[in-house]
């Protein structure tokens, strides 16, 4: 049956909208408008595809400009599409913002497109929320290097002799330095008992502070208090994003059991694919779109290259770090496929890696869509090792302010 169909070449300030009724057998007449990007703007183009009957919009996923036209036609009830902009690509020399809506409405119509996942608005917010956790944690490592430069530069060699130099010790010493304490012993003694600095090795790496220039003090003064805020921030934005996921906490704690990720990692995974995974209906379907799948170039049935293609970065990044934590449980089934795959050769450190979060990926897709728990299957465990990180994982959760209640697993996670 003909419908209305639109495709949209999104820009910063200026939108190329063409719209015409697919299902035709007759050559379709067009119909070209050009719309600013305003918000009394995109009202007015959802009225003109309304007039149209335009049932279904694609849009050029241009940078962050389509999403507010995204935001304004979703509102209004339209069926729509998101495509890539690289799999919209015309020959070189001939490109036009009409030309380019024309060619768009075509191979959307005949299914040629590349088009992207887009969730519902409330895992979009979610998506947010993570996201911008990812990042201020980025800002806070970045700036820990930056101390750490800085104190390297003040002749203060403290990172030496502690092991995390945004401890409570250390952050505790550094405050005192920052607002003019020179008395090396003064400072030493600031340590918590338990630090396994001693103190003569402390009084040690903290001489330098005796022939500080003073205006050091200004600069160390302020990346603490850019370290304070950035703890604050995060602290919030956890809270908050687990406040939102609160209707799912028991996806967040069945993914919270598998080896590797804990109770962040699940809440980012839940942000990305959704609390039950629907809109991926395989485990082949979701490891093609985060890209942890073998690449496929076949021709003459050769694959000249395997290489896994570019897929959700985000997913990517919380399956490496995933991954690298998962082969170091002892007894899990995923340290024992990385030592099988990586033998004798350390070079297929990499490979391996990527192998188990393919594995990781497969395990998290089936709890959240089939809503079954995880069962370790390994050679042997570690009741010791499994009881301290049960209790880990319950302190996490019930800061986050998650109700968990501890009881024997029973339903089996089946692969």
């Amino acid at each position: 049956m003909p419908h209305g169909v639109a495709f949209i070449d999104v820009h910063k300030k200026m939108l190329a909208v063409v719209a015409g009724d697919a299902g035709k057998d007759e050559p379709v007449q067009l119909v070209r408008r050009k719309f600013g990007a305003d918000a009394g703007e995109l009202k007015a183009l959802a009225e003109f595809l309304s007039a149209l009957r335009v049932e279904e919009v694609c849009m050029e996923s241009t940078a962050q400009y389509w999403k507010p036209v995204w935001a304004e036609l979703e509102e209004r009830g339209f069926h729509l599409e998101l495509a890539q902009a690289q799999s919209n690509r015309g020959p070189k020399g001939r490109k036009s913002d009409f030309r380019d809506a024309e060619r768009g409405w075509r191979r959307y119509v005949a299914d040629e497109l590349i088009l992207s996942y887009v969730p519902d608005p409330e895992q979009r917010i979610w998506r947010t929320q993570s996201r911008m956790g990812v990042r201020l944690k980025r800002d806070r490592a970045r700036l820990q290097n930056q101390l750490e430069a800085l104190l390297e530069e003040m002749r203060i060699k403290l990172s030496s002799v502690v092991t995390d130099l945004l401890g409570v010790s250390a952050r505790r010493i550094l405050q005192s330095i920052a607002t003019g304490e020179r008395d090396v012993k003064i400072l030493a003694g600031l340590a918590e008992p338990r630090l396994q600095a001693k103190p003569a090795e402390l009084e040690t790496a903290l001489a330098g502070v005796t022939r500080l220039d003073p205006r050091y003090r200004l600069v160390l003064n302020q990346i603490m208090e850019r370290l304070d805020l950035l703890d604050q921030q995060i602290a919030e934005l956890q809270k908050q994003l687990a406040g939102s996921l609160q209707p799912y906490e028991d996806q967040v704690k069945r993914l919270a059991e598998v080896p590797g990720l804990g109770v962040d990692s699940a809440q980012q995974i839940i942000a990305e694919l959704g609390p039950e995974a629907k809109k991926f209906e395989s485990t082949a379907q979701v490891a093609s779109w985060v890209g942890v799948c073998p690449g496929e170039n076949e021709s003459a049935g050769d694959n000249s290259n395997d290489t896994s293609a570019k897929g959700n970065r985000f997913m990517r990044r919380i399956l490496t770090e995933a991954a690298n934590a998962a082969v170091k449980a002892e007894g899990s089934v995923f340290q024992k496929r990385y030592r099988r795959m990586i033998g004798r050769d350390p070079k297929r450190h990499h490979e391996a890696i990527w192998a188990v979060a393919h594995a990781i990926l497969r395990v998290t897709w089936k709890i959240l869509h089939d809503g079954v728990r995880y069962e370790e299957r390994g050679d042997r465990h570690n009741p010791k090792a499994d009881k301290a990180r049960a209790s880990r994982l319950l302190r996490q959760l019930k800061g986050l302010g998650y109700t968990v209640f501890l009881q024997k697993q029973t339903e089996p996670l089946t692969t």
